[in-house]
């Protein structure tokens, strides 16, 4: 298993110069797309099995050119209501104090543009004009969920970039999030760093919006191999 790695931090200062032309970027995944094979349907498209919904896919289906595992500063939290999974959202408050394990995939700007788009419920086809997030970390491309650009630094040359929601995790009502949401994410993070159902489970009962809903125990027991739904399935394929 590859060592985690961590961005080379962004300059909050700002920069007035305008940013060299980006042809690929890392997308740091921290939901449900931390898991390849969820990350494939925003790739290639179509319906995923058991699926309700249909994805445009990307315009270049190819894989990502390289993945690792990647440690964020910040912290995850749950928040919101999914009509998918139920229960809480997963976002990213990079302003946090803490550590969120995430799965780093590097994508050309098309491909990271169109993953964007679906996860925005836009339509994918257009590439994303970078310069306000590579100038001062952070861009707003609308008010809802996942519709923040984050810059969380440089990595191997490439910027590190990821989307969550406008707002900070102590400005919105927690909501813990459901089993199978836990799961999903949970499957993402062992398929990335490797981690024991134990240590995915601490980490995410850590999270805002989990405790007390769910502990420690009840979450590693969602996690155990023999237990039915348990692993990467979960509600097929649809966004957050």
């Amino acid at each position: 298993m590859t060592a985690p790695r961590a961005p080379e931090p962004f300059d909050a200062g700002g920069n007035t110069s305008r940013p060299a032309a980006v042809t690929h970027v890392w997308y740091a995944a921290y939901g449900s797309n931390t898991h390849p094979e969820r990350l494939g349907h925003y790739l290639t498209g179509g319906r995923p099995p058991g699926g309700r919904r249909d994805f445009p896919g990307c315009r270049d289906p190819r894989r990502p050119r390289r993945s690792m595992p990647l440690l964020l500063r910040g912290r995850l939290y749950f928040a919101t209501e999914s009509a998918v999974w139920t229960g809480g959202r997963a976002f990213y408050d990079p302003d946090a104090d803490g550590e969120l394990p995430s799965h780093a995939y590097l994508l050309t700007l098309s491909q990271f543009s169109d993953i964007a788009a679906q996860e925005m419920y836009r339509d994918p086809g257009e590439d994303l004009d970078l310069t306000q997030v590579l100038t001062h970390g952070r861009a707003r491309l609308g008010p809802g969920r996942y519709e923040t650009l984050v810059c969380a630094g440089r990595l191997d040359g490439h910027p590190v970039l990821t989307f969550t929601a406008p707002w900070r995790g102590t400005e919105v009502p927690p909501n813990p999030p459901s089993a199978a949401y836990l799961r999903h994410i949970a499957a993402g993070i062992g398929a990335a760093h490797g981690w024991t159902a134990h240590r995915t489970a601490t980490h995410l009962a850590s999270c805002p919006g989990v405790h007390p809903r769910w502990s420690v125990q009840e979450i590693a027991d969602l996690l155990a191999p023999d237990r039915p739904g348990a692993g990467p399935a979960g509600p097929p394929g649809l966004a957050e």
